[in-house]
């Protein structure tokens, strides 16, 4: 065989191996790209698609048509980072949106602790757990808060400036409240079995009792006690 003859046959053998690699067209590589980012929750990277496609694919270009074929429609390729990604049309973010009454059911020992609260405005954690006669733990708190039934009142002015705690507008909306002074008094809620104790006297105003104007002293009276 001579040396033509061999070259001949090696220019043969690389036609045949770069057709056997020859690159989809670019419509198919589009359609591909497409494919890929739907199903993929995760933004992709260009060379995350080049890989995942036949050999000799250009996934950037691939990406400037889908790109443009997607201008305008209920879904948009657009970038993120480093990365492409299939999302919705910004317009139309509305339209993925639902909304859910989740119902809450409250332990005992938050009802006894937002009980405490709305009657006794402002009291501290310490003092809760001098009434209810057991420690206050801190998810039972944290789910008033996260409620947005209470909220963190003024600091007292004494050893420690220990936080406050008072109910919200929220709380007094959700029970159909003017104001604290519209509920029940505190013998109906230890009849109800959600507060055994009373404050020790001078401690804490008496809220709820419907003495309107022992209330506005006493809260005068406290007022030093509190920053501003």
């Amino acid at each position: 065989m001579s040396d033509d003859t061999e070259i001949a046959e090696t220019e043969t053998d690389g036609e045949l191996e770069q057709s056997l690699f020859e690159a989809p067209p670019m419509g198919e590589q589009e359609r591909m790209v497409e494919a890929i980012l739907f199903a993929t929750a995760e933004p992709v990277t260009v060379k995350e698609l080049n890989d995942r496609m036949p050999h000799g694919s250009d996934a950037a270009e691939a990406l400037v048509y889908l790109r443009k074929r997607y201008e305008g429609r209920g879904v948009n390729v657009v970038k993120v980072g480093d990365a492409w990604a299939i999302r919705t049309a910004p317009d139309l973010g509305f339209l993925m949106q639902k909304e859910t009454v989740e119902t809450r059911k409250l332990s005992r020992a938050a009802i006894e602790t937002l009980a405490i609260i709305a009657y006794h405005q402002p009291v501290t954690r310490a003092e809760i757990e001098e009434i209810r006669g057991v420690s206050v733990s801190r998810g039972t708190v944290d789910q008033l808060l996260e409620m947005e039934w209470i909220r963190f009142g003024r600091r007292r002015m004494t050893p420690g400036r220990p936080v406050t705690f008072v109910v919200t507008q929220d709380f007094l909306d959700h029970f159909g409240l003017e104001s604290a002074r519209d509920l029940p008094g505190l013998k109906e809620l230890r009849a109800a079995g959600l507060l055994e104790n009373r404050p020790p006297p001078g401690t804490l105003p008496q809220m709820g009792e419907g003495d309107v104007d022992s209330e506005e002293e006493t809260e005068e009276g406290q007022s030093e006690l509190f920053e501003d």
